[in-house]
């Protein structure tokens, strides 16, 4: 460990703001704007943060080009500064832990004991640049970490932060035209993924070949284990699981993965809808609400995704009609709904969080009017309560009960970052601007605390490690593809990229993908246009079917 250990964050770290008063955010307002600020010291609450909101937006409006270039370079440095206060915290005080508690100064193991936050950030790391942090932590991984030892963990949660982010960051040390590449650098991780991902296969032992949710890495799945498992976990398989076969030449990894998410899918029902939870032995659904929420929403997510990385065309045709499925059954105005998957009737009239992936995911398939629509609905949301509560009830207008949390969740402002991409509409640079300014002051001494209630702003002493590897990472790079429009997100690099559902960077590139240079035809019909998927901005530049 020894030198790593003495990581410090940069001068351009933001203070203050550890523990906000109503005065506090009224002088970010008069910052901003440039003017007194009329919000009184007594009037926190939704009416101050809509104040902010409006405030920036204000701004944005009266800024040319040349000025919100220079405005973003600045927030984009700010953020960077951010990720530096969290990595910091996160290396004095928890370290090797799983994750920093941000309240208290101290560490805890949540997942697996594997330094989880250190792994699932190590790619943020490069992106933003700090590059001689980004070799340490890929030094101390490579000598330290190892996976034989007997800890019962989530497929799901193993799978997308710690195999995820051992594959991003042995192919960003490993390109040569990386910033991040690595000279030296032996291949450790990708080994280290190896071993993780022989260590999950015994989950997929079932008679749906649909995996169990959790597996010991030692002695696999317990007899006791439960068979119940998400559709999200059935379903987000994909990228990692590929990835790590073609990059190994052990195909049994990207046979489970297709198997478990063609399993899932042929359990759809005939309205081309899935549940949240089935059995994995039985393959009967236990849960039949259908949605693009919380236990099914990276499956839509993967799909897609896995066409634009492999080039697959069975990916993209299960993706339409599952695509197709949702805006005929589970839209409602701009916000969707739980039904149930047989007959489509309404369960439950609530915006879950985790549905704020949809937009960006319609942004990347060309659906720009939907997916504006939907981000406005749920950043409103946001402006309101100053963050994204766990449940919004659609019918009351008001945070749902027993699910008024904000832990610190990256959606929202993955989804601005990839609608800004396909538009460049300043509308997201001011949605950035107000998530930036929300999470300034949710600041503490050593990190950035989760809100227990989005009513009273209470925090909770955790700070989970998605913060680093997504919330502040798709916040950076928003503001850096509106600082510099010709900037690519490893600085220089014009390799393409697919994002995970956790935010890992998977490249494009003829080892990995079947569509470098192979086109596909499709039946005539589809109801679904995706030629208007195109990219004014070099980033991300997705291939599309003739």
């Amino acid at each position: 460990m020894g030198p790593f250990l003495s990581f410090h964050p940069p001068s351009l770290v933001p203070h203050g703001c550890l523990r906000p008063s109503c005065g506090e955010v009224a002088g970010l307002v008069q910052g901003w704007r440039g003017e007194p600020s009329t919000i009184g010291v007594h009037t926190c609450g939704q009416a101050m943060r809509r104040a902010m909101a409006m405030a920036m937006a204000a701004a944005w409006a009266g800024l040319g080009r040349s000025s919100y270039e220079s405005t973003c370079l600045s927030m984009r440095e700010e953020v960077r500064g951010m990720f530096a206060h969290a990595f910091g915290g996160y290396m004095r005080h928890a370290f090797p832990h799983d994750e920093l508690k941000p309240i208290t100064c101290d560490g805890k193991d949540s997942f697996g004991k594997y330094a989880l936050t250190l792994v699932d950030s190590l790619d943020a790391l490069a992106i933003m640049g700090f590059i001689t942090e980004f070799e340490k932590g890929v030094e101390w991984t490579a000598n330290h970490l190892a996976f034989d030892y007997d800890e019962t963990v989530s497929v799901f949660e193993t799978n997308i932060r710690v195999l995820g982010g051992l594959l991003s960051a042995h192919l960003l040390a490993t390109d040569p035209l990386s910033p991040a590449h690595l000279k030296g650098y032996t291949g450790k991780l990708l080994e280290l993924a190896h071993d993780l991902g022989e260590r999950l296969l015994p989950a997929f032992v079932t008679r749906t070949g649909i995996p169990y949710g959790a597996v010991n890495l030692v002695h696999g799945v317990a007899e006791n284990e439960t068979t119940v498992t998400s559709s999200a976990t059935a379903g987000t398989l994909l990228l990692e699981f590929v990835t790590l076969s073609r990059l190994t030449g052990d195909p049994r990894f990207e046979d489970v993965a297709r198997q478990s998410a063609f399993a899932l899918w042929a359990r759809r029902s005939p309205l081309n809808l899935v549940g949240g939870h089935l059995d994995v032995q039985t393959g009967n659904w236990t849960h039949q609400d259908a949605g693009i929420g919380s236990s099914i929403d990276s499956f839509y997510e993967y799909l897609y995704k896995s066409y634009l990385l492999f080039g697959d065309p069975e990916y993209l045709y299960m993706f339409k009609q599952a695509y197709s499925a949702t805006l005929k059954h589970l839209k409602r105005g701009p916000w969707y709904v739980e039904v149930n998957m047989y007959n489509g009737n309404l369960v439950w009239p609530v915006f879950n969080s985790l549905q704020a992936f949809w937009p960006g995911l319609q942004a990347m398939v060309g659906d720009l009017d939907l997916a504006s629509e939907t981000f406005d609905a749920f950043f409103h949301v946001w402006k309101n309560y100053g963050s994204l509560p766990e449940g919004f009830n659609i019918q009351l207008q008001r945070p749902q009960e027993a699910q008024m949390a904000y832990p610190l969740r990256p959606e929202l402002i993955e989804s601005a970052y990839h609608l800004f991409l396909s538009t460049h509409d300043k509308k997201y640079l001011e949605a950035g601007e107000t998530f930036l300014r929300s999470l300034q002051l949710m600041k503490t001494e050593c990190g950035f605390a989760a809100l227990e209630n989005v009513y009273t702003w209470e925090r909770r002493d955790q700070m989970e490690s998605y913060f680093l590897s997504e919330t502040l990472k798709y916040l950076y790079l928003l503001f850096s593809s509106c600082a510099d429009p010709n900037d690519t997100i490893m600085h220089g690099s014009r390799q393409q990229y697919v994002f995970t559902t956790e935010g890992h960077l998977l490249p494009i590139i003829q080892n990995i993908s079947n569509l470098i240079d192979r086109k596909y035809d499709f039946p005539a019909g589809d109801s679904i246009d995706f030629s208007t998927c195109t990219r004014v901005n070099p980033i991300w530049v997705p291939p599309i079917p003739s």
